[in-house]
Formats: structure tokens, sequence, C-alpha cells
């Protein structure tokens, strides 16, 4: 992949976690500006920032089971989270014991940002389940700002557990065979 392709493809992850943050975070007025924010930008751009074909009226504003069972998957899902989870779990342990450099925070936060922005390309989920994923994914786009030092006070590590955490909520609240929960995720 280009450069100029790896950028464009990091600038819409960036854009698609801030999105799903300020709908998770404001609800369904949250939910409507972040998706006219997209309008008028490049058609790459704004699908991928949000188009996968709903709307967010009424976002929910806590992660919660589908009638006590998990949601549904879709392949792209499984296989994003699958590898951002594999992100994560290798470099917890680093974190904790303060071995993780800020070049290596800001790297694995770019990397997980780009798979959530291959999740929301390629993601088909119906809307309640859709709705659900907003929420943990404003979880992780917290914490990548977090460890690529874009939120004063927060420490790199504590960006890199909130990821971890977010992605442990997906695995309790989606049904995805096999998702293991990261251990040690305290800090």
């Amino acid at each position: 992949m280009k450069l100029q392709e790896r950028r464009s493809t990091r600038t819409a992850a960036r854009l698609a976690v801030a999105a799903f943050a300020v709908a998770a975070a404001f609800g369904a007025a949250g939910a409507r500006a972040a998706d006219s924010r997209s309008h008028g930008k490049p058609a790459a751009t704004a699908q991928a920032t949000h188009d996968h074909g709903h709307d967010h009226a009424g976002a929910p504003g806590k992660l919660t089971l589908d009638d006590g069972r998990k949601w549904s998957t879709d392949a792209a899902l499984r296989s994003g989270m699958t590898r951002m989870r594999a992100l994560v779990a290798k470099r917890i342990d680093a974190a904790h014991h303060g071995k993780l450099s800020a070049a290596q925070y800001t790297t694995l936060a770019g990397q997980v940002e780009q798979e959530v922005g291959g999740i929301v390309a390629n993601c088909k989920l119906e809307p309640k389940a859709d709705a659900m994923l907003h929420l943990v994914i404003a979880g992780i786009g917290e914490g990548t700002d977090a460890m690529a030092g874009k939120t004063a006070g927060v420490k790199r590590a504590q960006g890199l557990v909130k990821v971890a955490t977010a992605l442990n909520a997906y695995g309790d609240h989606f049904d995805h065979p096999g998702f293991k929960p990261i251990a040690e995720v305290h800090h």
C-alpha cells in the first residue's frame, strides 16, 4: 500500500472513531451531527467515515445485551475485532510495566484505528446491534486518543487499558465464537 493510501486510510479511521464517539456521547442528536459532518467530503472519506446504510436516531447511551442474548456479528466485524484484540493483548503487559515508548503507543493507536476503519467500511449489522457497536467503538476511540497523547491528563497506558476494556465489553455483548477477553486489563 502506498504511503498516501495509508495516510488516507488512517485519516478515514480517525474520522470514523470521532464520529462514533460523538454519536455515543450525545445520542441521537450527536449521531445526526456526526453523520452530517461527513457530507461534502470526498466520497471515499464520507463512505469510510460512516455511511453503512442506516440512521442512528435514538442511539443508546449504555451497552446492553439483546434481550439477554449477545448481539449478532458479521465476518468483517469478527475479523477486525480479532486483529484488534491481538494487537492490544500482545502489548498490555509491556504497558503495565512501563516498557512502551510514546512512539510505540502512537503506532499502536494508528493500527487500532486502521482496524476500526476497516470495520466501519465493511461491517453490515442490523441497526440495534450497530448502535451497540458504536458504544464499543467510542470507548476504543477514547483509548486511541489517549494512546496517541491527545488527551490531556490521561497517560498513554491508560488509553491502552481503555481500548482493552472496550474490546472485553465487545466480547461480553457480541456473539463472536472464540473471542477471549484480554487478561490483566487493570491499571
